[in-house]
């Protein structure tokens, strides 16, 4: 598949595999701005990047793994979603969940994107079907 990007800043970084489409489902977004995390306070880190999804597609925005893991860093709306509507910058939301101060440098991978397909939906009101499970949630299927 081809996406429209738009490179706005000449330091933004193109979205990139590690390693490669066959073995990575996410691509690599990265800061253009240094940002200084406080522990519990959310920042917005620009990619410096926009881009155009056809109908039908979004870009889910997730957590990096090695940045939860070593520093407590995540996103607080994962994944976020990138319809296929918008043409802004795309900034990611980034949560310091540790103790200390963490330093995102320009360049920085920050954040994972997939692009994934979603199909538009119309509601029907109608009765529902019965289930075994029917109502139960929340703990319903035991310990």
């Amino acid at each position: 598949m081809r996406i429209h990007v738009n490179l706005l800043r000449p330091d933004a970084v193109l979205p990139r595999y590690a390693h490669g489409p066959e073995e990575d489902a996410g691509m690599d977004l990265h800061a253009v701005e240094e940002i200084v995390l406080e522990p519990g306070v959310p920042a917005l880190v620009p990619t410096g990047l926009s881009i155009e999804l056809p109908p039908g597609y979004e870009a889910q925005i997730r957590p990096r793994s090695g940045l939860a893991l070593r520093h407590a860093i995540t996103l607080p709306n994962a994944p976020a979603t990138i319809d296929p509507g918008y043409r802004g910058e795309i900034r990611v939301i980034l949560l310091n969940l540790g103790r200390e101060p963490y330093r995102v440098r320009k360049g920085d991978r920050i954040a994972q994107m997939v692009i994934a397909r979603y199909e538009a939906i119309e509601w029907v009101e109608a009765e529902l079907s019965e289930t075994r499970r029917g109502a139960g949630g929340f703990g319903s299927s035991g310990r």
